[in-house]
This record gives structure tokens, C-alpha cells and sequence, in this order.
């Protein structure tokens, strides 16, 4: 259990952690100012601003901070990262630095104890899931135990994950300026959604789904996660190779079958404009030889003790 972890200095400063400590406020602030919905009500303006809030930032979490930051699935250049990472921030997701030192640290210890959102430990079922959804980041896990040296030594991303909450609160001000409480409340609303939508690839996409590939862990293929993340939800794939600038892949009847990835789409059209090179995708080849035995798509087992 979490509350019999040894306390351990961290390894970043007294003014990072502070930053890091206004990530909460930030979750709990979007939840409730998605209630003003509730008496503004929503014009057809307003839901239009909630889609487009979520797609754009939901596009520089996956695009940007998971495939492109975390993984190095593309190479782009140095000013699409930093941008990226500002629309990154702005969807309240925090800064890079913290973002990839806890994704760095779920893949190391991936459903096991030290996974920082596992919906198999430290508790299973409903707790289980509630914990991988939210809990984790209203516990002490919400700190990483250490930063990512490479994030660290880019003076840009390391001020833009220091001063994660500015474009945050940057963007429900323009909300607010654009139309009112009403926009204000749709902010909050997208954010929340998104926020939510992101956590079900910690929580949905390691217990319900298909696992078509071979892999040390409860990562499953979720197509209502795929839905909702932009191709996020093929998951088992990103887990089988996980510097794949494309998700979207399956196995049916030995073959390999494409699926639909708006995320990978993005980075094409990127690389159309000539701002992403080196696109990593594993060949079918590669793909076949990862292929796993049949399992039922909601198995129930253990949570593996080693990697």
C-alpha cells in the first residue's frame, strides 16, 4: 500500500514541487467549474468551443507529449515539441517533464507495485479502476520520483513545466474574454472531459479489451478508448512496440489489420507539411512474430510479480 512507501527525498527542488502541488488544485477546479454549465446552459457556440478544446489538446497530449516527447516515435523540430507542449499544458495535463517521468515510470514497472496507475495494485476492481482513473493523482503518486534528463536539459520545455499552470489559466481567461461564464463553463467542461478521457487508457485499456500481441502485462487493444483518445486505445500494441508512431494495429486470422488512429494521422499530415521525419512504424513482419496465443478479451490474471 501506498502509505508504506519509505519517504524519499525528491529529487528536483522546492519551487518544482510547489509548481507540481498546484496540478491538484487545477484537477478539482476544472470539476467544479464544469458546473456552471448547469446555469449558463450550452449554445450550439459553446459546444463547438468544448469539441474544439478537446481535440486540439487531446492531439498535443497524444501526438506531442506521448509519441513525439515520451517515445520519439517521429523526429520534429524543436519549435513543434515547445508548442506542442504549451497546447499540452494548457489541456492541464501538467508540464512535459512531469508527464513523461510518470508515463517513463509506467512502462518500467507496468502493473506492478511501483506503476504510478495501475488499475490492478494497489487495489483491484471498482477501487482498482477508480484509482487508475483519479486517485493516484489526488495521492502522494501525483509527485514522480525523479525528472527525465533529457526534457531537463531543453531550457524551453524545462520553464514550460515549471510554469505548466500559465497556459492552463491562459485559456479560460481567452474562454471567459470570448463568451462570457458560458465559455468559462465549457473550458472547464472540456478539460474535465478530456482529463478523464486520457486517464482511461490507465484504467479501461488495462482491463477490457483484446490483446492481439505479446506482451508482459494487462495492456489490451480498447476500441471505445481508441474512440475517445484518437487512437490512444490500442493499447496492447503500444505496449508490444512502444516507439510505434502508429497504434492502430491488429492481428485477425494471422493477418495484420490497420485501425483507425487520428493521432498517426496528425503526425502524417505533419510530416506532409515537412515538420515530422523518421516516422518508427514495426513492419508486418515484425508484427506476426509478436502475435499472442488467443486469451479471452477481459482475462482475469494475476498481475505479473517480474518483467
Amino acid at each position: 500500500m501506498l502509505e508504506n512507501r519509505p519517504a524519499r527525498k525528491k529529487p528536483y527542488s522546492t519551487l518544482t514541487f510547489f509548481s507540481y502541488l498546484l496540478g491538484m488544485p487545477q484537477i478539482i477546479l476544472c470539476h467544479i467549474g464544469s458546473l456552471l454549465v448547469l446555469q449558463t446552459g450550452l449554445s450550439w457556440g459553446s459546444v463547438g468551443w468544448i469539441v474544439f478544446l478537446y481535440l486540439i489538446r487531446m492531439l498535443a497530449t497524444t501526438g506531442i507529449y506521448h509519441r513525439l516527447l515520451t517515445h520519439k516515435s517521429y523526429q520534429a523540430p524543436a519549435i513543434v515539441l515547445w508548442l506542442g507542449c504549451i497546447v499540452g499544458a494548457s489541456a492541464g495535463q501538467m508540464g512535459p517533464s512531469w508527464w513523461k517521468a510518470h508515463h517513463v515510470n509506467h512502462h518500467q514497472y507496468v502493473d506492478q507495485a511501483q506503476d504510478p496507475h495501475s488499475p490492478y495494485t494497489p487495489a483491484k476492481g471498482m477501487k482498482g479502476f477508480l484509482w487508475s482513473q483519479i486517485g493516484w493523482l489526488l495521492s502522494p503518486r501525483f509527485f514522480p520520483d525523479r525528472l527525465p534528463a533529457d526534457v531537463e536539459r531543453d531550457v524551453v520545455l524545462r520553464v514550460i513545466d515549471r510554469l505548466h499552470f500559465l497556459p492552463l489559466f491562459a485559456l479560460g481567461g481567452l474562454s471567459y474574454y470570448i463568451g462570457g461564464l458560458e465559455y468559462l463553463g465549457a473550458f472547464f467542461l472540456s478539460t474535465t472531459l478530456l482529463f478523464h478521457g486520457v486517464q482511461t487508457v490507465n484504467s479501461l485499456s488495462h482491463l477490457f479489451g483484446k490483446r492481439p500481441f505479446v506482451t508482459d502485462d494487462h495492456s489490451r487493444n480498447n476500441g471505445f478508448v481508441a474512440l475517445i483518445t484518437l487512437g490512444e486505445g490500442w493499447h496492447n500494441l503500444h505496449h508490444a512496440f512502444q516507439a510505434s508512431s502508429r497504434q492502430g494495429i491488429t492481428l485477425r486470422q494471422g493477418k495484420v489489420v490497420y485501425l483507425p488512429d487520428p493521432t498517426f494521422w496528425f503526425i502524417q499530415l505533419l510530416q506532409g507539411l515537412g515538420l515530422a521525419s523518421r516516422l518508427r512504424v514495426p513492419t508486418e513482419r515484425e508484427l506476426l512474430a509478436s502475435a499472442a496465443a488467443p486469451i479471452p478479451p477481459t482475462s482475469t490474471l494475476e498481475v505479473p510479480s517480474t518483467r
